[in-house]
This record gives C-alpha cells, sequence and structure tokens, in this order.
C-alpha cells in the first residue's frame, strides 16, 4: 500500500510524506494526534525496544487504535527486539490480537519475529525497524522480498545513499528526521548491559550513554580525575539530537514516504512541541512549494523546545566533534511547560506542570505556529475557590486575556512560559 495523507499533496512532488510521531502512553498518543501527526507509533508491554516507556496494555491498544482510527490516524505496534528463544512466548497470540485490532502496521528488527508473523498474520504490513540496519539497495531489495512493505534504514546513511535505495525498492521508504541518537551502530548497544545488566536489544535500556564518567587510576583508588579539565567531568558518549527539520525537502525530493519522530520516552511536551512544529513545516512547503526557504520563526521555535543541540548526523558527511554534547546531559531550555489543557474552552481546565502565578503571561500553542500570548487573570480550583498560584500536578480552571480575541482553547493543547 501507498501512504496518503489527510491533506492532500505536495506541489511539484507528487506525493505528501506522512509525518509519524512517538507514542509512548495514552496522553502522548493524544497530544500527538491533536498537533497533526499522519500516524502515530507505539508498544505493547511486550516485545518493544522501550520497556519503560509508559506503553499501553491489550486494552489500552485497542482503545489507542479505535481513538486514532477516529481520527484518521494510523497506528504502528513495535514489536522490534532482538528476541531471544524465552521472549517468543505469546508472540503468536500477540500478533492474532494485533490483527483482530486492525493496527495498521508491525514494526520488526528480528528475522525470526518477522518470519512469525508472515507466517501467522500475513495480512498485516511489517515495516522493518532502523535496528536491521539497512545499508544498501541490495539489503533493501532483500528484505522487500521477505514481504516487508516498509523499510526505516539505518541512521548511518547520507541522502544520497537514501535515494540510492528509493531507486531501487518499491517498498515505503521510513526515514527519522529528529530526536535522540544513540552513540552505538544502528542502535545495537552493549553498554548498558555490560555497566547495568539491562540489555537495550530487549528493550531496557539504562541510557549509559547520557551518564558523566571519570577517570580512576589504577593505583590511585577512589582519586577520580576528569577525561577533560572540566569539574564537572565529561560526557564522552552523549551525542547531540538529531534535526531534520531544513532538510525536509530534501528528503521528500529523495522520495521519502514517511518521515519519523523519534521520542517514546520523551516528555508531553517534548512530543506535542516537535510534532507541532514539523506539522507546520510541512504545511507550509504544501502552500509554497519546496523551493520556498523556511521564515525565521521556525527555527526560533526549534530552540525553544530544548534537547541536546541538533545535529543532521550522517545526512551529507558522518558527524564530526561538534556533533556531539560533552558539556552535560541536555542544554537546558529557556521556555518551560506550563499546562495542558484537559478541557478546553474559553476558559479552559488545565493540569499543571510547572508553577505560574495569576497575573503571569503564558503562551498557548496553538495547532498552526502563531502561538497566543495570554496574561493569567484568574486561577480558580476544582471547588471555585480563587488562587494566587498554581502547583505541579494541580487541576486548575484558568481565566485569560488574550487582548480582543474571543479564543477558544482546545483540549490536549499546551501552555508554556513566555
Amino acid at each position: 500500500m501507498k501512504v496518503t495523507s489527510r491533506n492532500s499533496n505536495i506541489t511539484t512532488t507528487g506525493h505528501r510524506p506522512e509525518l509519524l510521531a512517538p507514542a509512548g502512553n495514552q496522553e502522548k498518543l493524544e497530544v500527538a494526534i491533536h498537533y497533526g501527526a499522519d500516524a502515530v507509533y507505539l508498544g505493547g508491554n511486550r516485545f518493544s525496544l522501550r520497556a519503560n516507556a509508559g506503553n499501553f496494555t491489550e486494552e489500552e491498544l485497542q482503545q489507542a487504535v479505535s481513538l486514532a482510527h477516529g481520527k484518521g490516524v494510523r497506528v504502528y505496534v513495535a514489536v522490534n527486539i532482538f528476541a531471544h528463544q524465552c521472549d517468543l512466548r505469546g508472540l503468536t497470540e500477540y500478533f492474532s490480537f494485533l490483527q483482530a485490532i486492525a493496527v495498521d502496521g508491525l514494526i520488526i528488527a528480528d528475522p525470526g519475529i518477522l518470519a512469525i508473523a508472515r507466517r501467522e498474520v500475513p495480512e498485516l504490513a511489517i515495516h522493518l525497524s532502523t535496528q536491521a540496519n539497512v545499508t544498501n539497495p541490495e539489503s533493501a531489495a532483500f528484505w522487500e522480498a521477505q514481504g516487508v512493505a516498509r523499510i526505516n534504514p539505518s541512521r548511518e546513511l547520507s541522502l544520497a545513499e537514501i535515494t540510492a535505495l528509493r531507486r531501487r525498492v518499491r517498498a515505503e521508504l521510513e526515514v527519522f528526521v529528529h530526536g535522540a541518537l544513540c552513540i552505538a551502530y544502528s542502535g545495537r548497544c552493549f553498554l548498558s548491559l555490560y555497566l547495568t545488566g539491562r540489555d537495550a536489544n530487549r528493550g531496557d535500556c539504562a541510557h549509559p550513554c547520557r551518564y558523566r564518567y571519570r577517570l580512576e587510576e589504577e593505583k590511585r583508588p577512589n582519586q577520580f580525575f576528569p577525561i577533560e579539565e572540566d569539574s564537572r567531568g565529561s560526557y564522552i558518549f552523549n551525542a547531540q539530537d538529531l534535526c531534520l527539520l531544513t532538510r525536509l525537502p530534501e528528503l521528500i525530493r529523495a522520495g521519502a514516504d514517511a518521515l519519523k519522530i523519534e521520542g517514546r520516552m520523551k516528555s508531553l511536551f517534548y512530543v506535542g512541541t516537535v510534532v507541532r512544529l514539523y506539522r507546520a513545516a510541512l504545511d507550509f512547503w504544501q502552500e509554497h512549494g519546496l523551493n520556498a526557504p523556511l521564515p525565521p520563526k521556525f527555527i526560533a521555535e526549534l530552540a525553544k523546545i530544548g534537547g541536546r543541540g541538533q545535529s543532521e548526523n550522517f545526512f551529507h558527511s558522518p558527524p564530526e566533534r561538534k556533533d556531539m554534547l560533552y558539556e552535560g546531559t541536555t542544554i537546558k531550555p529557556n521556555w518551560a511547560p506550563v499546562a495542558i489543557i484537559r478541557q478546553g474552552g474559553s476558559s479552559p481546565l488545565v493540569e499543571a506542570r510547572n508553577p505560574f502565578n495569576q497575573g503571569d503571561s503564558i503562551e498557548y500553542l496553538g495547532q498552526d505556529l502563531n502561538n497566543l500570548v495570554c496574561q493569567v487573570t484568574a486561577i480558580h480550583d476544582h471547588e471555585g475557590r480563587e488562587l494566587t498560584g498554581a502547583k505541579p500536578g494541580s487541576r486548575l480552571r484558568l481565566t485569560l486575556h488574550s487582548g480582543s480575541r474571543n479564543v477558544n482553547y482546545q483540549r490536549h493543547g499546551l501552555f508554556r512560559q513566555v
């Protein structure tokens, strides 16, 4: 099947790629859909490489598929562990369940799991995980011959190599465009297993690439020395985040069928703001054509999301020292989340995520990139009592002033600090 979007085709290319968003739990699923994802990928409680994400029970999976399909959004389920024999127990029954609830595809890396899926649920589309490590056209053709409908190639590929894959196979191509990068090759990392006993290749990564490291001399136990001359230690494995926002037209011209955002374990606000940004960029090029330069407001919005900085990874050349973040785990953003809307309307019910006070100005993130600054004129709790401030986790009714506009604040929308 060829991917079709909820929207019309991008002018001059003949197709519009699918925007594929992470959904680590139900809440993130709803926010990703709200901000314009064409499809989401998620995992159940087993067989997924994000064992410590919120994930979904079977009942929740069924509800997720029903919700997404009701909004015209596709659902792909990750079954992408590298399985040991004991990991295969219950897999056949799980596949039958996923077929029964009408998921739109399975994300698979392990050839044995792929073989079981082809045998037991041949009607379900198989999407090949990036961890299967497709790096050349012949490899892509091999997997296509095994019945794979979509290939997510290795993250170590350049644009030219992705283009070569496109020329070789009819299968859809799905490309990561934003999110965390592993220091390991194609995400196949043993560092977590060796240091903590948690196997990343079976879904239980402890993320030791983000740890702070110090040097200990063998004959001087308990005397630690920074690997670089820095009192904070050194983050020697800490890669910057992938960001191909400005490269989307090149990927579209190369024939990418799906643009994928990493982040099933990232925050709700990360998912919402990144999906929103990429949706707005695709809509911009839809309207103005792929040759139009991206306006500065998109780069300004990118800076508000936070993370570990931005790298284009292997897009045009191999990463260099500048593509690593040695100074800390993340770069602290200048803008912080404030609240998520639980009930929309002109006086929204919100759940606070950070403190804010009556009189503060906060920014409402609508479904486009036109942010709306509002002043908090009143805060009331669930019993109607007026409060001077909001505490994280509390549910509150807000009265907001946004100039002369009457705004209908939408459920699942986000507020952040100005």
